[in-house]
């Protein structure tokens, strides 16, 4: 692989390394055996900035009979995107540098880890001249709508438990005893009337037993009667939660309840949006026909990797995942393999959800999951079971899209593994 990207850098082949930031950036010009040439430039993160970097990289292809660009950024956050847009739909290939390589590699030419725009800017030039980079890959058409509607779920999701846990935090201070009755006071309706309108012991027991039922029946109708209003009127009667402050305590749950409910009215339009994403890629179909998989968790796989035939076999998913092998010892010491974790984080999440419904409905995924927990050598752990659960998940995925075929429950498991499995019981 290495070589390869080796092999693309020629002696007609100019190599610019950008340090990216917010304002400013800096850009360094070397040759394919990484002498620099040129002079450094400065430019501004705007459209000036974008045509003046291309115009020096014109004007130093033409002095020295250059035919090839390829420039390199680090991926600092999102402000390489725009550049990297810019530069692409001109014409040139833009690749990318892992900034941990560019923070070890700088140390060795002057042996100083001082921080320096400029200085970092020819450590990224070089480091492509070593081939140490990788593609540039910005989705585009429905993949970049999943990329930016998946990343908008996570957002929200991440808001969402926040504001749970600020709720749950304050109940468990002034009323604990309200899952007793409300096994989980976040989710049902009727709870969350009580938590807007009388979320505290000392507000239900100045109402009686019908005006709690009058409550309740304002979120619901028939699904909460009497006898719910009664139980948390003796929760309430028997409650050991504090009792100062109840005023601003319950102002303070009224408002997160109220950001909660508009939170989950987005989720709703957002996975909606999802869904129709999905099955504008022509992919929801096969997807969806493994069973354990629903469209939440497709939609946000596709749009973390992008369009799925760009991969050559399901290893290349994996290792952007960072769930490749590296081996984790030192001299005498040797602790076995562990997952390398350089990849999309994101990635590894929405793999490790799948991986866990998969588990628990998928009679394959399921069976292989006690195999992998209980085999007689190097039985795993739960959490390293799952990941090989989620690496199959990808295998499977991956070929039904290749194919475009459904899932077949007879094909998941290969004879080799099948033996085994069968040896096993």
């Amino acid at each position: 692989m290495k070589n390869q990207k080796l092999e693309a850098i020629t002696p007609s082949t100019l190599i610019v390394g950008v340090d990216i930031a917010k304002a400013v950036q800096w850009a360094r010009f070397v040759d394919y055996r990484g002498l620099e040439i040129g002079k450094a430039l400065r430019f501004q993160n705007d459209k000036t900035g974008f045509e003046n970097i291309l115009a020096s990289i014109i004007a130093n292809c033409n002095q020295r009979n250059l035919n090839d660009v390829m420039v390199g950024l680090e991926p600092t956050g999102h402000y390489w995107k725009a550049l990297a847009n810019y530069l692409m739909l001109q014409g040139i290939t833009v690749v990318l540098v892992n900034p941990y390589h560019t923070k070890r590699a700088k140390e060795l030419d002057d042996n100083s880890p001082t921080k320096s725009d400029r200085k970092d800017a020819l450590t990224i030039a070089k480091l492509v001249r070593d081939g140490r980079y990788y593609e540039t890959y910005m989705p585009q058409d429905i993949f970049a709508e999943l990329r930016v509607l998946s990343t908008a779920r996570i957002s929200l999701m991440k808001r969402r438990n926040a504001i749970q846990n600020t709720i749950t935090a304050v109940l468990d201070e002034y009323f604990p005893e309200i899952v007793t009755v409300f096994k989980k006071p976040l989710k049902g309706k009727a709870s969350l009337q009580i938590l807007k309108s009388c979320p505290f012991p000392a507000l239900i027991l100045k109402m009686s037993v019908d005006e709690i039922v009058s409550e309740l029946r304002k979120a619901v109708e028939k699904t909460v009667g009497r006898k719910k209003a009664q139980q948390l009127f003796d929760a309430a009667k028997s409650s050991i939660g504090v009792q100062y402050g109840i005023v601003s305590a319950k102002l303070k749950i009224e408002l997160r309840v109220e950001e909660l409910e508009l939170l989950t009215n987005q989720l709703e339009r957002l996975e909606t949006k999802m869904a129709n994403a999905l099955s504008a890629t022509g992919f929801g179909e096969v997807i969806l026909s493994v069973p354990g998989i629903g469209v939440v968790s497709a939609a946000s796989f596709l749009g973390e990797i992008g369009d799925p035939m760009r991969f050559e076999n399901p290893r290349q998913i994996s290792r952007m995942a960072g769930y490749n092998l590296v081996e984790d010892s030192s001299g005498k010491n040797k602790s076995g393999t562990m997952i390398s974790k350089r990849g999309r984080k994101n990635l590894r999440s929405i793999l490790y959800q799948i991986a866990l419904t998969l588990v628990a409905v998928n009679d394959e995924m399921k069976e292989l999951y006690a195999y992998l927990k209980t085999r007689p050598n190097n039985p795993l752990k739960k959490k390293q079971a799952l990941i090989v659960i989620a690496k199959k998940a990808i295998t499977v995925i991956y070929n039904l899209v290749k194919k475009k075929t459904e899932y077949r429950a007879e094909l998941v498991l290969g004879e080799f593994r099948k033996g085994q499995m069968k040896q096993a019981a």
